[in-house]
């Protein structure tokens, strides 16, 4: 009977035991805070497409004058459909290489002595650690605030803390569509979505960001028309757990055509539903043209 009974717990044991190593195996594991490497060469080539002084057009620091640093290279291949390719799709979809070294950096500060902010966009920075890093020292040596735009697929533990993280997760209505034709001619196919969805929405990651660094916006990009896009991000924002003064959207479009069409639908549904949104001069001064 002992016997009997002994074997009934321990089987019972065995299934509780094996249920929490399910559970375990199922939740997700918090991204690793950990010492990030810094750049040691200046004078080595980096992988930077572009630096140049421009005004801060999105987000919640929009009217300051910054030097934006343009990485090359990206996780992503942004594609929305009617509002077309992502607007930097030489860093993204067709990346240049790198072209500038630290010290350009540098030099690009010393020349415009004004300039207190700096613009890490690309591309996608996250993915070049030890530049990040080394750049949130020389902000904090030169008293200036980094904005970083951002996917959020990586979490970067920087030494001190980026002072604005501009957060855009990329939604279903990103991905690229079978067959398109890309800026410079290639068609997508089924290795350009992969890649795409490879670390798209990654949460832990966006939440470890937020929690890590001195601030953040989110900047969902909706053209105004797909509901089933923006429940999706309503959704994620929820799910996330941030305020609706932390969202601002931005309306796609890679030109003066395709904002005129999402402009005024994102505009009457920010107003009436409490977001905040976030315009794109840039490209209605400019258009497609590089470094503005």
């Amino acid at each position: 009977m002992q016997n009997i009974k002994h074997k009934k717990i321990m089987s019972e044991f065995k299934s509780i035991n094996l249920a929490s190593i399910e559970t375990e195996k199922k939740a997700p594991k918090a991204p690793e805070v950990k010492q990030l490497k810094r750049i040691e060469d200046k004078a080595k080539t980096l992988p930077i497409a572009e630096i140049y002084t421009a005004v801060q057009s999105e987000g919640s620091r929009a009217g300051y004058p910054t030097v934006v640093i343009r990485t090359t290279g990206c996780t992503h291949r942004c594609y929305f459909g009617e509002g077309g390719w992502c607007d930097s799709w030489y860093t993204s979809i067709h990346p240049d290489k790198g072209a500038y070294s630290f010290n350009d950096i540098v030099a690009a500060y010393d020349n415009n002595p004004h300039i207190s902010e700096m613009m890490l966009t690309g591309g996608s920075p996250s993915m070049h650690s030890a530049l990040v890093n080394e750049l949130t020292h020389f902000a904090y040596e030169r008293n200036i605030v980094i904005t970083m735009e951002t996917e959020g697929s990586h979490f970067l533990s920087t030494d001190y803390p980026i002072g604005l993280l501009s957060i855009s997760p990329k939604f279903k209505n990103s991905v690229p569509v079978l067959g398109v034709e890309t800026p410079l001619g290639k068609i997508t196919d089924e290795k350009m979505i992969k890649q795409h969805n490879k670390l798209r929405m990654n949460t832990e990651a966006i939440k470890a960001s937020i929690e890590y660094h001195s601030d953040y916006h989110i900047k969902p990009v909706w053209g105004g028309s797909d509901y089933v896009a923006l429940k999706e991000i309503t959704d994620y924002i929820e799910e996330l757990g941030v305020d609706h003064d932390k969202v601002w959207f931005m309306p796609a479009g890679d030109s003066r055509a395709s904002l005129q069409v999402s402009y005024p639908l994102v505009f009457d549904w920010v107003r009436d539903n409490g977001y905040r949104m976030t315009w794109r001069p840039h490209i209605i001064a400019f258009e497609d043209q590089r470094e503005v």
